[in-house]
């Protein structure tokens, strides 16, 4: 199952130096295939971003990801793109610049509209209870989700121990995203 790491300005702070030693920590330590730089209140967040890509690149099994940004992410080489649900609109031109594309989803209608535009993957959430984040779905709802798409799906949402992970290893889920887990 393939593992997710989405940053957040809690826990990588804005500093370069000490954001770029604890992603490598980071990175060391949980092994992620994919990582997501997101951080929508920085106000350098093109310099953080490149530090970001930079970082991912040191790592052989890594792939990179933008939050929002397509024109930033071709420029930073970044692996890919990581869209909002309200971004539908860019999945084919990301799709032309040669960028992956992931989308966050939270319905099955979100999920087929993502894989009928061309979407590599999603993110579906919030399937456990997470802050914010509204009534979680839940597992069952995750592999009915699973037997009618065939898009790659990351679990989203709540996923902060290895039992969560677990009970998703169980479903046809391509992986599991997260923030706290990986704190």
């Amino acid at each position: 199952m393939k593992k997710y790491l989405i940053t957040s300005k809690e826990f990588y702070t804005n500093n370069s130096e000490s954001f770029c030693s604890i992603l490598q920590k980071q990175f060391k330590k949980h092994k992620p295939h994919y990582a997501l730089y997101r951080d929508k209140l920085n106000k350098n967040y093109d310099k953080q971003a490149a530090d970001f890509v930079k970082t991912c690149s040191e790592f052989e099994n890594i792939k990179s990801f933008i939050h929002q940004n397509t024109k930033l992410a071709k420029e930073l080489n970044a692996t890919g793109i990581h869209l909002t649900s309200t971004q539908f609109e860019e999945i084919e031109s990301a799709k032309e610049l040669g960028l992956e594309v992931i989308v966050s989803t939270h319905t099955y209608m979100e999920v087929l509209q993502a894989q009928k535009l061309g979407a590599d993957a999603v993110t579906y959430s919030p399937i456990f209870s997470s802050p914010g984040k509204g009534e979680p779905k839940g597992i069952d709802d995750l592999k009915k989700l699973l037997n009618i798409c065939d898009i790659k799906v990351f679990a989203l949402g709540g996923i902060v121990e290895k039992a969560q992970i677990d009970l998703i290893a169980k479903t046809k889920a391509y992986g599991f995203a997260s923030i706290r887990y990986f704190q």
